[in-house]
């Protein structure tokens, strides 16, 4: 009996790898075009025969920027070159920036910074094929392998729908792509045409980039003229369990006061907050997150990404006299 049940969980380990395979999960891939979505079965087969395998995007993925401390994450990003070439790009796109910020309730400063940490305005929107970095994540990383080659599939429909060479786009090691760097996905519900010539660009187009990351922010809920985020003195130990790892709210600002957590702001006592702990090289740092601090998670789910964006753009804010 023994024996049997033993040879049972062999034959199903061997089964759930079959069908798990790389191979095994294209071919999946390749039927759920042509089946759900009509595509021709040759056409997405052709597609994937063009993608090639990178290691480099595998290693990249496994140490993010966001798995640093803050200490060492946020002198990426707030820079003077970086905060010097934010001021050129709002000077250049002021116009677009006031309409963007009057049509979403967003405010300038958060798209300038959003595009100023994701691509240093254009500069760097990455080198990697898309289609090979979806492939790649999507087959070969099992960790989040379904999310990848559910990127993959929007990545397919999007090029169908806005005419895009599909093998000749270039992106981040996770397939973002563009000025504001949207995966699939994002790009296919949330770009806008924002100059009204008939294509949401977000590849080449600086305009649409910013209605485009606007709109997004605006959709997940953006709140105008609300704070985003409040440095934290805090004295005592009952803040512990206040820690969370979830990015979801669950405290009021109530229990952070009883928890003798105070901010340079006057808050009703049932305001959704989350606090949230940042690593200095000797000592750590605070802060009390409100709604919009959640909305730029959205963007990017990291803490450290939120409030390093938050804090430049605030730093382009001063610096426009604003």
């Amino acid at each position: 009996m023994k024996n049997l049940v033993y040879l049972l969980l062999i034959s199903l380990f061997i089964s759930f790898h079959a069908l798990s395979s790389p191979e095994a999960l294209q071919q999946e891939f390749i039927n759920k075009m042509v089946e759900k979505h009509n595509f021709k079965r040759a056409t997405v087969e052709a597609s994937l025969a063009k993608a090639v395998k990178n290691e480099k995007i595998l290693s990249s993925i496994a140490k993010p920027w966001e798995a640093k401390p803050w200490h060492q994450y946020y002198p990426i990003f707030l820079t003077e070159k970086r905060l010097a070439k934010g001021v050129e790009f709002w000077k250049a796109h002021k116009e677009t920036l006031e309409r963007a910020e009057l049509e979403t309730g967003v405010p300038a400063q958060i798209i300038v910074a959003i595009i100023g940490v994701e691509t240093f305005y254009g500069a760097y929107k990455g080198n990697y094929p898309v289609l090979d970095a979806l492939v790649t994540l999507g087959f070969h990383y099992p960790p989040r392998s379904k999310f990848f080659r559910s990127e993959l599939e929007q990545f397919f429909i999007l090029a169908k729908e806005e005419n895009f060479d599909l093998t000749a786009i270039k992106g981040s090691y996770a397939g973002a792509m563009g000025w504001g760097q949207f995966i699939s996905s994002s790009y296919r519900h949330y770009a806008v045409d924002f100059d009204n010539d008939g294509t949401r660009d977000l590849l080449n187009n600086p305009v649409d980039a910013i209605g485009s990351v606007a709109n997004y922010f605006k959709k997940h809920g953006w709140r105008q003229g609300q704070d985003i985020a409040y440095k934290a003195n805090i004295t005592g130990n009952d803040y512990a369990p206040l820690l969370k790892k979830s990015l979801k709210y669950e405290h009021q600002w109530q229990q952070l006061q009883n928890a003798n957590i105070a901010i340079d702001k006057t808050l009703t006592p049932d305001t959704s907050v989350k606090l949230f702990e940042f690593k200095q090289p000797q000592s750590k740092e605070y802060w009390v997150g409100l709604r919009n601090f959640y909305v730029i998670t959205r963007y990017n789910h990291s803490p450290l990404y939120a409030l390093a964006v938050y804090q430049f753009s605030e730093q382009l804010k001063q610096e426009m006299h604003l």
